[in-house]
């Protein structure tokens, strides 16, 4: 497929977004960024077993609405960071005995659409492997927390691990460690697990139109930029049950989106800069700002049912950077679908910005992480030790 679905109410943004996109792989190649095309593709075996972990992902210049929802094709382009406070270890395995592809995600079978996306990306690779072999496949979300919470960007995880396992198990270990070609499968299971795959500041590119396989992820912080970055996870449950699929549906309608879209390209690009500088407040200032263009963007897609995905503790929580920026504590608050905040600050200041949290009084759980790595193979040995009883 040369080019994705372009939807006719933004047909007239398709020739913006573009020439934004452009500028934005001009200013990737100039400063080297840009990864190389995926090689050419190794044998592939009918048979074969392998293991891997990613981490979850926390939005920066966050991203809803898709359109093209069969290859996962974003409205726009996106950033996240890679958070290390939680990962997904996923074990697959493909043998032409099987009768049927099956998922046990964590300890339970996945069935209807939980399953159909995982098989999605089976297919994929099976494709490109030119076997018809089914798969058994077992992964498991590992938390630092009691709660789980809403909005701490699992799905990206599960979908990038997915991804690398799959490919690592058909085709070996080193065409898993292609990060560029590896986020064009994972994309397919969740948008967000292409930037997941890329690990530390990653930048999916996306637009109307784009052709599948240049919708890839790129890692921006190559040189350990943000290796003084702590993030502060506080994850909050949704009451209302909030469903991230919805919300991709809901979001173009809103008319805050437009203007969304068109702005994406200039703040990539400052996201890019920032980087180069190690100015983690300027994208810490960008996360905390596009949480409120999310939510606003979210809330208005629909006159009906409007998803008001926050829960009272954002609220106290939004005040609490306020207040402590006041006090001369650099600290931004991030959201994705759903509560769950992650505080992105330097590590000097992550005790302090921990205690704030503690003396609010909400009984709330904090977990204090690096950023995290891209999605990589790890022993089927150390997966099945950390799966066991899934």
């Amino acid at each position: 497929m040369n080019q994705s679905t372009i939807p006719h109410y933004v047909s007239d943004l398709v020739v913006p977004m573009r020439t934004a996109h452009e500028q934005i792989l001009a200013e990737l190649q100039q400063h080297n960024l840009l990864p190389p095309p995926p090689p050419p593709l190794p044998p592939a075996r009918a048979q074969g077993m392998a293991a891997a972990r990613a981490y979850p992902m926390q939005g920066v210049l966050k991203y809803h609405g898709l359109s093209d929802w069969t290859q996962r094709i974003a409205f726009l382009p996106s950033i996240s960071l890679n958070n290390a406070a939680a990962h997904t270890t996923t074990l697959v395995e493909f043998d032409p005995a099987l009768p049927a592809d099956t998922a046990i995600i964590g300890g339970i079978p996945a069935q209807g659409r939980e399953l159909e996306r995982v098989v999605t990306v089976l297919d994929a690779v099976r494709s490109l492997a030119g076997i018809s072999s089914r798969a058994r496949v077992i992964s498991r979300n590992v938390l630092r927390t009691k709660v789980a919470g809403k909005g701490l960007g699992t799905s990206a995880s599960a979908a990038a691990a997915l991804a690398c396992a799959a490919i690592s198990a058909l085709f070996g270990p080193e065409l898993a460690g292609h990060t560029r070609f590896l986020s064009t499968l994972a994309r397919l299971l969740a948008g967000s697990g292409c930037r997941s795959t890329a690990g530390g500041l990653a930048l999916w590119l996306s637009y109307p139109g784009i052709s599948p396989t240049e919708s890839y992820a790129v890692r921006l912080d190559q040189h350990n930029e943000l290796a003084d970055v702590a993030l502060i996870t506080v994850p909050i449950d949704s009451r209302i049950g909030l469903k991230t699929e919805q919300a991709h549906h809901d979001a173009p309608n809103s008319i805050f989106f437009r203007s969304w879209m068109l702005a994406r390209g200039d703040e990539v690009r400052e996201c890019i800069s920032a980087v180069r500088r190690g100015d983690w407040q300027t994208i810490g200032q960008l996360a905390e700002l596009d949480s409120m263009r999310l939510h606003g963007v979210t809330m208005s897609g629909s006159r009906e049912q409007r998803i008001i995905g926050w829960e009272p503790e954002n609220i106290t929580l939004f005040r609490l950077c306020n207040d402590l920026r006041a006090r001369g504590v650099p600290v931004y608050a991030s959201t994705d679908t759903g509560p769950t905040v992650v505080f992105i600050t330097h590590r000097d200041h992550a005790p302090t910005v921990v205690a704030a949290i503690h003396d609010l009084g909400l009984n709330l759980e904090t977990v204090v992480a690096p950023i995290g790595g891209p999605a990589h193979v790890i022993p089927v040995e150390e997966a099945l030790s950390e799966l066991e009883g899934v």
